[in-house]
């Protein structure tokens, strides 16, 4: 080794890691994107090596051991897992994850327990986000010296090479709408010979990036089928012997027609896990990586309103999904829009609605008691997702927002990106519908940020009839009644 063992660590200017742009005439550029790769080693005029990348869509898994040369003197992975997803449509999102544990290069010069990166995009007609911030470094020692890793920083490899940590970017643009995001674990340039590797050797561990765009909104031709009160009926729903009927007055009107329950055959047993607690005790409801980005209040066709009501997680199929509260379980059955759904009361009486899953626990039973981080069902593409790319379709209720039946939601990103950071914040924190001069008025239109929970959605005597399916049903509703004010009472 030459030079002293000091350790600086100098912020870089920019990131240090960029997205190539699509090549003219590539036919992927306006897709939904994501790649991970665990690691790559360059050596000019060299042999070199890498483990591969993995890309989505179609959605992908990887990872195991890495060894460069085969005895690892180089560069070594004890293990690792690498995904990519990717959701195309008009509500998009695009996931790139490596975990990479027990790293080291140089026979030791370099050690890390563990390099996480993941980089996530989405868009909608809501807006496209950028997210690389749960990308972390853990147990990070340079030459003997322990440093705490931030992102887009460098740190000086004695007088033989720079190591950067973290190197990341992310954008949006809005023509078309889209976000992009990439993250870079850990990268070791050499600027003199070292380990008997010459200058301009690199070596990088964990390396993903995710594109999400957002396809336009096509005109859709009113639902075919059989009409329930106003609302659609899938017709590819999986016919099951049990009957219809009515949810209990308590449950929200959420749209579709429901039937109680879940054959045998869509019980599975449930895994051992542990779920790591927000301060407030709630828990993000999928185990395990989950793409997803801000599209609540997007254009939805067959829903009460026409618009999302929720966020979309994707997920690879069968992913646990977890209670994200102590409570209560109702609604656990068949609906015609959300598939196998069920809907969990927490304490305080707020509630939260999984759908489209592929299979339940056997927790997931109408008036059962649960507790935070129990598996309650698995990640599918039931209802109206189906054929489309497994995810989890999930809503949070506030309780002071329950008056107002399904309408009554806040959006669920802060939330989720809060729990998945064991972090605690309000609900009044979420974005809210509500009646203003013009009608319906949502985050496109209105400085709705800072409104509170109790903020005026829909006088739920206007809509209890009411159908946003049915042409002008839900403006006739609106008309009905004087505009109010957006703060509420």
């Amino acid at each position: 080794m030459r030079g002293a063992r000091v350790i600086a660590v100098l912020a870089l200017a920019v990131g240090v890691v960029g997205i190539a742009a699509a090549a003219p005439g590539d036919p992927t550029a306006g897709q939904s994107r994501a790649t991970a790769s665990v690691a790559q080693v360059t050596v000019p005029g060299g042999t070199s090596g890498g483990s591969g990348e993995i890309t989505a869509p179609p959605q992908a898994t990887g990872g195991g051991s890495f060894a460069f040369p085969p005895d690892g003197s180089v560069l070594r992975v004890g293990t690792s897992t690498a995904t990519a997803t990717a959701q195309q449509g008009t509500s998009s999102s695009a996931e790139g994850s490596v975990k990479a544990l027990a790293v080291s290069a140089f026979g030791g010069e370099v050690v890390a327990e563990s390099v996480n990166v993941r980089a996530g995009a989405a868009a909608g007609s809501a807006g496209a986000t950028g997210d690389v911030g749960t990308s972390s470094i853990t147990g990070l020692v340079v030459l003997g010296t322990s440093v705490a890793a931030s992102a887009n920083v460098q740190v000086p490899l004695a007088d033989w090479g720079t190591l950067e940590l973290l190197g990341s970017t992310s954008s949006t643009s809005d023509t078309p709408r889209s976000a992009e995001s990439a993250v870079t674990g850990l990268r070791i340039r050499l600027s003199a010979p070292h380990a008997g590797l010459p200058v301009g050797t690199e070596l990088v561990v964990g390396i993903v990036s995710a594109r999400a765009v957002a396809q336009a909104v096509v005109p859709v031709s009113p639902p075919r089928g059989d009409v329930d009160g106003g609302r659609r009926t899938d017709p590819r729903a999986t016919p099951t012997p049990a009957a219809p009927r009515k949810p209990a007055p308590t449950a929200p009107r959420e749209p579709g027609r429901s039937i109680p329950g879940a054959p045998p055959e869509f019980v599975r047993p449930a895994p051992e896990v542990t779920a790591r607690l927000s301060q407030g005790g709630y828990v993000f409801p999928v185990f395990g990586t989950a793409a997803f980005g801000n599209t609540f209040g997007a254009f939805r066709a067959d829903v009460h309103g026409k618009w999302h009501h929720g966020e979309d997680l994707v997920a690879p199929e069968g992913t646990p999904l977890l209670a994200v509260a102590d409570g209560s379980l109702f609604s656990v059955g068949w609906n015609d829009i959300g598939g196998w759904r069920l809907w969990l009361r927490d304490d305080a009486g707020n509630e939260f609605y999984y759908a489209h899953l592929s299979a339940y626990s056997p927790l997931a039973i109408a008036g059962k008691r649960v507790k935070a981080g129990d598996v309650l069902g698995f990640v599918g593409s039931t209802g109206d997702a189906e054929g489309g790319v497994p995810h989890l379709h999930f809503e949070i209720h506030p309780a002071a927002l329950l008056q107002y039946g399904y309408d009554g939601a806040v959006a669920p990103y802060p939330f989720l990106i809060a729990w998945r950071r064991a972090e605690d914040i309000s609900f009044d924190a979420g974005r809210t519908y509500y009646l203003g001069a013009d009608g319906l008025v949502g985050p496109a239109g209105a400085p709705v940020a800072s409104a509170r929970a109790g903020a005026v959605l829909l006088d739920a005597s206007d809509i209890s009839t009411e159908s946003g399916l049915v042409p002008g049903a839900l403006q006739r509703a609106l008309a009905r009644r004087e505009p109010r004010s957006s703060t509420g009472p």
